[in-house]
């Protein structure tokens, strides 16, 4: 049997894509559910529980924090992956490679994670974990610019306004994590805190896509 070349049409049933969206699925549920394993239970005296644990456990607010936020941003990719194979509706070798590429990041998010929760205070963890996440969203949005030019592959019916509001979300959530890069050089609190900017402009992006 042929090898199909790189960017060729892969021919196949909707069962072939239903295949890409199992295994992007089950990448998105092993990444969320590896997050929360970085929280460990704090080891405590058997006769010191009662006034040693609340602070134990006060202790790990980064460890929540940074859980908090990549369980947040991975929802909001899988929900933009999700709307975006909505729209698809064949595949070739590239689409393929762009979202295993995609996955591959995603599924890299738990480290940076952990890596925040324990040392979310020193500026270069902020800039691996900044630029993790905008790496990952640029990689999904790779895949929509890829198929929305390709009527073949994707079934779009869209205006050309809406088509921009959509380029522009794909641009909000990684240059609001690379500008928090550039703002960890003076402040890493100030560059964690700007992170909200993220359920702000998802919101806005998403009334105005209505």
């Amino acid at each position: 049997m042929v090898e199909p070349r790189e960017g060729r049409r892969v021919e196949g049933d909707s069962r072939s894509l239903g295949r890409i969206l199992a295994l992007s699925d089950g990448v998105f549920a092993i990444a969320l559910t590896l997050l929360v394993l970085n929280i460990e239970v704090p080891e405590v005296s058997e006769g010191l529980v009662a006034e040693e644990l609340p602070g134990e456990l006060l202790d790990l607010w980064p460890k929540f924090l940074s859980y908090v936020i990549s369980f947040v941003v991975i929802i909001f990719y899988w929900m933009a992956h999700h709307s975006i194979f909505d729209v698809i509706k064949d595949h070739d070798r590239v689409l393929m490679w762009l979202n295993s590429l995609f996955l591959m990041c995603v599924a890299f998010l738990p480290f940076p994670t952990a890596l925040m929760g324990e040392y979310g205070d020193q500026q270069l963890v902020v800039v691996i974990y900044a630029g993790s996440l905008a790496v990952t969203r640029l990689l999904l949005s790779w895949v929509w610019w890829y198929v929305s030019d390709k009527p073949h592959l994707a079934d779009i019916d869209m205006d050309p306004s809406t088509m921009r509001a959509f380029g522009i979300r794909a641009w909000a959530i990684p240059l609001i994590f690379l500008v928090s890069i550039a703002i960890s050089f003076f402040s890493v609190t100030a560059a964690v805190y700007s992170w909200l900017l993220l359920v702000i402009a998802d919101f806005v992006l998403l009334r105005v896509l209505r």
